[in-house]
């Protein structure tokens, strides 16, 4: 008879995904992937495998129709202390080219992959519900900026770290984060300063839109709100996640002929019509089975 810790293994090799060596990726719930930043023993340090699975993780969840919604959170004591400076540090330094152009030229090359990493997130149709808990460093905030919702446990604390190590933020967090907090002042101070933000702040300023007593109740929420997600149209809510990005990066004119245009097709779903019958018969989403997209 195998013990509760074998049963709880051969459990999540059955919900396993896929294989990463720094990402763990399951389908917990109906219609729900779970990925957890893997590196618990380095604080979820950020290194150059990191880099190129989130991209890797992120394309095949895009595809995945059996998945609706998706939340990331980090294991171990914190989310994630940012990039791994011990095996990253080197990278831009020793960086290729005969010349300065040269050298240039492919440090924005490699800027522009390390960049890709977190826009994945936001180029997944899937809703992408970030559950935030002990700290959230310097590349985690890029990370976190690029999800559509964020949750953190009350002891969280953030930091835009990049300054105290001698950079400016380069793959997100200083395009992302204005449009998210609405305050410039703010962000200006956290990004100049590196100082830290704690998780009441970070819910006043709209950077989290709950705060938890601790883990194990921010994940099952997390998982409710995805699962809760993940009920809905497909058609409705990844079509919602297009256009909310459009939108955020496009004035109100442009968003509402590129709305006209994605729903002149949209609208002739089926989904629509099962949606209104459901309501007639006063049924939830729940109740209702669409199809996959």
């Amino acid at each position: 008879m195998p013990s509760q810790e074998q049963q709880q293994q051969q459990q999540e090799k059955r919900n396993a995904v896929d294989t990463y060596e720094t990402l763990k990726l399951e389908r917990v719930r109906e219609k729900v992937l779970h990925v957890e930043l893997n590196r618990p023993e380095k604080r979820n340090a950020m290194n150059a495998a990191f880099w190129r699975e989130m991209v890797e993780c992120f394309n095949k969840v895009s595809q995945d129709s059996e998945c609706h919604a998706v939340v990331i959170s980090g294991a171990g004591k914190i989310f994630t202390s940012g990039i791994d400076l011990m095996e990253m540090g080197s990278i831009f330094v020793m960086v290729d080219g005969d010349d300065t152009a040269r050298k240039a030229w492919n440090i924005r090359k490699k800027i522009r992959e390390y960049q890709e990493t977190f826009t994945v997130l936001e180029k997944c149709t899937k809703p992408v519900i970030a559950a935030i808990h002990g700290a959230c460093i310097g590349g985690g905030m890029n990370l976190i900026s690029a999800c559509d919702i964020r949750y953190c446990t009350q002891d969280t604390w953030f930091q835009i770290k990049e300054v105290d190590i001698g950079m400016a933020a380069d793959v997100g967090v200083l395009q992302r984060l204005p449009r998210i907090i609405g305050n410039q002042s703010l962000v200006n101070e956290l990004t100049f300063t590196a100082r830290k933000m704690m998780a009441p702040e970070a819910e006043s300023s709209g950077l989290v839109s709950r705060v938890f007593q601790d883990k194990e109740a921010m994940m099952q929420s997390a998982f409710d709100l995805a699962v809760e997600i993940a009920s809905k149209s497909p058609v409705a809510v990844q079509g919602s996640k297009v256009n909310l990005v459009y939108s955020r990066d496009h004035p109100v004119a442009e968003g509402l002929k590129y709305m006209a245009t994605w729903n002149m097709s949209m609208l002739q779903t089926e989904d629509l019509i099962k949606s209104a019958q459901a309501a007639m018969e006063k049924k939830t989403p729940k109740q209702i089975t669409y199809a996959k997209l």
